[in-house]
């Protein structure tokens, strides 16, 4: 069964909800989840350029995803699995459970085909790598409305590393290997013959590509996503 739709969708006392009033239209209805502000804000610009799309809510929790849904009553959910409250894959069969009529995309900076495959097999319409071009998103979330998409959409050519796939040059790779050692930033550029202050720049370019805040949550889903390898060796 689908959400029933209602007029104006009020945000209540829900904290960090974010809903946008129902207009009559025949738009592709989107809610937007995804704990990173930057990346949440890039995915609205890429669907509003597009006039067959909506952007009906936003929610930055896992826990205020099966809310969201019922409140705003999207077509589509696309969807990040990591977010505090509850995981990506936790919201997807809730919502493939309550509201099978809804589709659901998952994004990821993930490229393991077994993450993969166990999104899909759970009912997503759809698997989107982080790396995709912005211009592309409108034209796979329409393939996944219509059921068309059968495989993970921006994966990396064969050859190309996970770092890659997140979009990071190899300089910005350089560095968030050498961050993810516990380096600072003055160490990094002595190792790098750079300097600090290009480090930096180099660094905020990282936040954005991976949707992190700090270098703690850099170093966390570099390893997370084998972006960088593991210190713990093989035994």
């Amino acid at each position: 069964m689908r959400p029933a739709r209602g007029g104006t969708v009020g945000i209540g006392d829900y904290h960090n909800l974010t809903a946008l009033d129902e207009e009559p239209t025949t738009s592709i209805r989107v809610l937007i989840c995804d704990d990173h502000r930057l990346i949440l804000d890039g995915i609205k610009r890429a669907l509003e350029g597009s006039p067959d799309f909506e952007v009906v809510g936003e929610a930055s929790s896992g826990s205020q995803v099966l809310t969201m849904v019922g409140r705003t009553t999207p077509d589509l959910v696309l969807l990040d699995l990591r977010m505090p409250g509850a995981d990506g894959l936790t919201c997807l069969g809730q919502i493939r459970k309550r509201y099978p009529d809804v589709k659901v995309v998952v994004l990821s900076v993930s490229t393991d085909e077994n993450v993969i495959q166990t999104v899909l097999k759970r009912g997503a319409s759809a698997y989107i790598v982080k790396s995709i071009n912005p211009i592309d998103l409108p034209s796979v979330l329409r393939q996944a409305m219509e059921g068309t998409v059968y495989s993970a959409i921006g994966l990396p050519e064969a050859g190309d590393s996970a770092a890659r796939a997140a979009g990071l040059t190899e300089r910005e790779a350089a560095i968030l290997s050498a961050l993810a050692r516990g380096l600072s930033n003055e160490a990094i550029g002595k190792e790098l013959w750079i300097a600090e202050q290009t480090v930096k720049f180099h660094l905020t370019n990282i936040y954005r590509k991976l949707g992190v805040a700090n270098r703690t949550e850099a170093a966390r889903l570099a390893y997370q996503h084998g972006l960088v390898e593991s210190p713990i060796g093989d035994h």
